[in-house]
């Protein structure tokens, strides 16, 4: 009798530890905070939709952290450089990337992160229309249009001088494939982003036959070097309740990868000539 009791009791105690072990398994999952990031789906090969999947250099980096941040359940989702502005301006997104830092300019985003990496902007002009001399920066290029991405700061103080002046044409176009495309059929006549960018769209759309092999560009001088950020906005800060904290713990996680040198790594991977 007495040992009847005591197996049943082992039974039952096996049941309750079967059953608070799976209660425990979703009661973790449950407390994973979501948090969604946005980025840039038309700036490869940094980041851009590749059949439905967000890809590139910053999306790769920032999975790499995000996966040394166990609190959150984190959903990267690419969109329009334009509209993640403008989510942030007005609340809608968490954080955005990988905007460069202005402290003129975009008071909606506050703070930024630690750099994530940095970035070399430069000049490439069609060389049938271009001018001869464009190793001067911006004054070699009054006169001509040149090719921006929609809603990019890029330039510095004396571009925008003269094209407030109409010094310089600014033709702003959707990422670098419309870019590419405009310089190419000479509507603009430079293009001004990121060198690596320029050269992974030239390649690309050298070889899916869109622009033609013997097409040739020439390089202006390095505008300037430019760090890409994870990008926070500063409104309905009540929505995102985790903020600090997350901020805190993706600035620590940002440096440890940093330091382990497989952000070269991810870069090397991307990398291309013409």
């Amino acid at each position: 009798m007495n040992k009847n009791k005591i197996l049943l009791g082992h039974n039952g105690l096996k049941w309750i530890l079967l059953t608070t072990a799976f209660t425990s398994g979703v009661s973790y999952g449950s407390t994973l905070t979501p948090v969604t990031i946005y980025g840039d789906d038309s700036y490869a090969p940094y980041s851009y939709n590749s059949f439905g999947q967000a890809k590139g250099i910053y999306v790769d980096i920032l999975k790499m952290v995000f996966e040394k941040m166990p609190d959150y359940n984190v959903t990267i989702k690419l969109v329009p450089w334009k509209r993640g502005l403008k989510m942030l301006e007005v609340g809608q997104a968490f954080a955005l990337f990988p905007p460069y830092y202005y402290d003129d300019k975009r008071f909606y985003i506050s703070p930024y992160s630690k750099p994530i990496l940095k970035e070399e902007v430069t000049v490439y002009c069609n060389k049938a229309i271009a001018h001869n001399s464009n190793s001067n920066w911006p004054s070699d290029y009054l006169g001509l249009t040149v090719g921006i991405n929609e809603s990019f700061s890029l330039g510095g103080r004396e571009f925008w001088i003269a094209a407030r002046r109409g010094d310089i044409t600014v033709k702003e176009a959707k990422g670098n494939q419309a870019n590419i495309i405009n310089l190419y059929n000479k509507q603009t006549a430079c293009y001004m982003n990121d060198r690596l960018s320029i050269l992974w769209e030239i390649k690309q759309l050298t070889q899916t036959g869109m622009i033609s092999p013997d097409w040739e560009v020439t390089s202006g001088p390095v505008i300037s070097g430019e760090y890409g950020y994870l990008g926070f906005t500063n409104v309905g800060i009540e929505n995102f309740p985790y903020k600090k904290a997350f901020i805190t713990q993706f600035n620590q996680q940002l440096e440890q990868v940093k330091q382990s040198g497989k952000i070269e790594a991810i870069i090397k991977r991307y990398s291309i000539e013409k």
